[in-house]
């Protein structure tokens, strides 16, 4: 294991990484209580600009977002409205050796994947190129996300699972989620043909034996394959599946959007609101634009200690000519178990 510590500037990659942010008052030395956040539609605030594909947690001292960019840089918020830039700003100062092997003269590392479970938070993230299949999913681990400790330390774990020129299938995007019976699962992929999941070891963050299984949870049939980014949570009886559709990366011109489905099990079947199987391109639609805000997508959802469930996504922002900026709003569910955002719906 190589054991890498993040003490160098971020490089910002032009129109599509980086972000800044302004952390009210953390006293080094001392974890401070994040604020309650806000239960209805709000702004965030800070240098949020050319955010791609952001995750988010609650730490122990604050609210975090990761997401792609060199080294996987971060920021971090009280409140979850305002934002910050800490230092250091990412957590690799150089890429991983053996990602420089597997996937050579690669820069960015894409959609990163945060958790806590085992006593540790678990970072997966994957590198590739456009258009590829051949990428990596691979997992860095740390004890803290509070970087004023002396224990903060993040640990490249390596390959976790790769995906190879040929395969059906596409190793980006990954997700981790623990189902009710404490099994961690990772979900995974993009286009080819589609979503998959696999079964984790919960000692080691990598692949289970006891389970080998390659589990097909949402695809895209007939005129696309463009299913991307799941993001899974657990709610009232249901494990629900958001992916993105369409296209991501365009400025102005995206299309993409978050799309949800639901199972009782993890592995699936997960069906949409009208019943449409995910397997058959189903999905009920969760984020749509606005005037301001184009192709807003690739989200994770945040089930915050105040009850209230946040959703985490990129959009392209017309005020911005077309800049990436992050975007947070409020989960609401309906009375059939559904959830949208205030205010979004069909124009």
């Amino acid at each position: 294991m190589s054991k890498l510590l993040s003490r160098r500037q971020f490089v910002q990659m032009g129109a599509i990484l980086g972000a800044g942010l302004t952390l009210p008052q953390i006293v080094l030395g001392q974890e401070v209580t994040p604020e309650v956040p806000p239960t209805s539609p709000f702004e965030v605030t800070g240098s949020i600009g050319y955010v791609h594909d952001p995750v988010i947690i609650r730490g122990e001292d604050a609210y975090y977002f990761f997401y792609t960019g060199n080294g996987i840089p971060y920021r971090k918020s009280t409140n979850l409205v305002d934002w910050t830039r800490p230092f250091p700003q990412s957590v690799f100062t150089n890429m991983p050796d053996w990602i420089e092997a597997a996937i050579p003269n690669q820069q960015a590392i894409w959609a990163p994947d945060i958790s806590y479970y085992n006593g540790k938070y678990h970072l997966y993230y994957a590198v590739s190129t456009f258009g590829s299949n051949r990428s990596v999913i691979g997992l860095a681990t740390n004890i803290t996300l509070n970087n004023a400790r002396e224990d903060y330390q993040w640990v490249d774990e390596g390959l976790v699972i790769e995906s190879q020129t040929g395969f059906n299938y596409n190793c980006i995007d990954p997700n981790l989620v623990i189902d009710q019976e404490g099994v961690p699962w990772l979900a995974f992929g993009s286009y080819w043909s589609g979503i998959k999941m696999r079964r984790i070891d919960y000692a080691t963050g990598k692949l289970s034996t006891e389970d080998e299984t390659l589990y097909s949870i949402a695809s895209r049939s007939n005129t696309t394959t463009a299913v991307e980014a799941p993001f899974i949570i657990w709610r009232d009886g249901y494990y629900y599946l958001f992916v993105s559709f369409d296209q991501c990366c365009q400025g102005l011109q995206s299309t993409y959007r978050t799309m949800v489905g639901r199972s009782e099990a993890i592995t699936g079947p997960y069906v949409d609101a009208d019943g449409v199987p995910m397997m058959e391109s189903g999905g009920t639609q969760v984020t749509f634009p606005s005037e301001e805000y184009r192709g807003p997508g690739h989200c994770a959802v945040l089930q915050d200690e105040n009850g209230t469930d946040y959703i985490v996504y990129h959009a392209y922002a017309y005020r911005r000519t077309g800049q990436s900026v992050l975007r947070i709003d409020p989960l609401v569910w309906d009375a059939e178990g559904w959830p949208h955002i205030e205010g979004q719906g069909p124009a």
